[in-house]
């Protein structure tokens, strides 16, 4: 293309664009009011309406003949715009002198409602005295529909928000059970002994493997077992409930402890052994009272080991080195350990939630700490060393994320003998 015809073709454009320009210029005044994109409306300062553009009396389905000078402002709005003119807007308007981007809804010949926003101004004379009032009315049925829509979205949020909140509880509440059936509702009454229990969950999301039960072999033994399966939900409570019911079955044939956990160890390791491989830790033991003490003989597979409060103030563990991960292999040695526990003293069993759990400073509160605390309790009893415990585990707050069972088991110490007056 010639510099030529590029200059005739930039003379078109222009000529063109003043075309355009003129026509927009040819638009009156009047013309651009009657047939503006929005409604305008003037009013007296008692409301009547003195003069309207057409656009708005095209979405009332009015005639200028029937509004100006025989209807008022408030007239225009719903049941619900006039209390509220009434009430807020010409108050406004009053005080202030203009009011702006007020949502209401204006009523059709039709019965239709359509929202608007309004904004009003005085319009004030020489004196300072207020005149008229003009006001603008936008469409606002785009915004009404984006406005309903945004709600029913939330509205729907809600209701989604508050059936997952139901839906959590059911499943808390259904866990809650199940949890239950996985360790004793009590522990039972023996002769010359007493017991305590305690059970801490993590979560109220997820089943916990953390086990332990006392129940009698026969009138004068009885079994007790603690322990920890490896996991947490749903196969983590399988192996649990398996676990329990084999301990138990075992013990009633031979309650020999190494035999019992040998017999666990077989099941488990016969029973996971598609590469989805299930193991625990736990502490079997039983217990024969005597005349003046209780007779202890425990074995642990790879178990934290029991922790002995004596009567006279001190605390020792009773060690069980070399217990072997119960059902990982399919011969495992598993450490017997005997004690006797006398007046006072209390046997204590717990899994390792309470020793890795973190203080203020995140260091792990561990196993010497554990005897230090357990030395500084008063040696009042296995239900007494549980209260003591439950308020240390509180006290570790969020630094305790995993689940805990403790289990005590001690001989009542003698009440001491009254003094006889004399």
């Amino acid at each position: 293309m010639g510099r030529s015809d590029q200059y005739v073709d930039e003379e078109q454009d222009m000529e063109a664009t003043d075309v355009a320009f003129t026509a927009l210029l040819e638009d009156s005044a009047e013309e651009l009011y009657e047939q503006a994109p929005c409604g305008y409306l003037s009013t007296l300062m008692d409301g009547t309406i003195a003069k309207i553009n057409t656009t708005l009396l095209e979405w009332l389905g009015l005639s200028r003949r029937q509004v100006v000078g025989r209807m008022r402002f408030a007239d225009l709005l719903t049941v619900g715009g006039k209390l509220y003119h009434e009430t807020h807007f010409a108050p406004l308007l009053q005080m202030n002198g203009e009011v702006s981007g007020i949502a209401l809804d204006i009523k059709a010949t039709d019965g239709q409602r359509l929202p608007v926003l309004v904004t009003s101004k005085v319009k004030t004379g020489d004196d300072g005295g207020p005149m008229l009032v003009r006001t603008t009315i936008f469409d606002a049925r785009d915004r009404r529909a984006y406005e309903t829509e945004l709600l029913r979205g939330r509205q729907a949020a809600e209701e989604a928000r508050r059936q997952a909140e139901a839906d959590r509880e059911r499943l808390q509440e259904a866990l809650a059970v199940l949890q239950q059936n996985l360790l004793p509702a009590e522990l039972p009454k023996v002769p010359g002994l007493e017991a305590g229990s305690y059970y801490h969950t993590a979560s109220p999301d997820l089943l916990g493997g953390d086990f332990y039960d006392l129940f009698p072999l026969d009138a004068d033994r009885w079994a007790f077992f603690l322990g920890d399966v490896c996991g947490k939900g749903p196969q983590a409570a399988a192996v649990t409930s398996l676990t329990r019911y084999t301990l138990r079955a075992a013990a009633l044939h031979d309650p020999d402890p190494v035999t019992v956990l040998s017999t666990l160890n077989t099941v488990l390791h016969e029973r996971y052994t598609s590469g989805d491989t299930r193991y625990c830790t736990a502490i079997f033991g039983v217990l024969h009272p005597g005349s003046d003490h209780v007779s202890v003989h425990l074995a642990s597979g790879g178990h934290p080991s029991a922790l002995i409060q004596r009567a006279d103030g001190t605390a020792h563990y009773l060690p069980t080195p070399g217990g072997m991960l119960i059902g990982v292999l399919p011969q495992a040695q598993f450490t017997p350990a005997r004690t006797q526990l006398s007046p006072g003293d209390t046997l204590l069993l717990y899994t390792d939630g309470l020793t890795e759990a973190r203080g203020p400073d995140r260091e792990l509160y561990g196993d010497e700490a554990l005897r230090a605390f357990t030395a500084e309790q008063s040696a009042t009893g296995p239900q007494a060393l549980i209260t003591a415990l439950t308020g240390l585990l509180a006290g570790f707050g969020d630094g305790l994320d995993d689940d805990t069972a403790l289990l005590a088991l001690g001989v009542p110490a003698p009440l001491p003998t009254p003094r006889v007056k004399t």
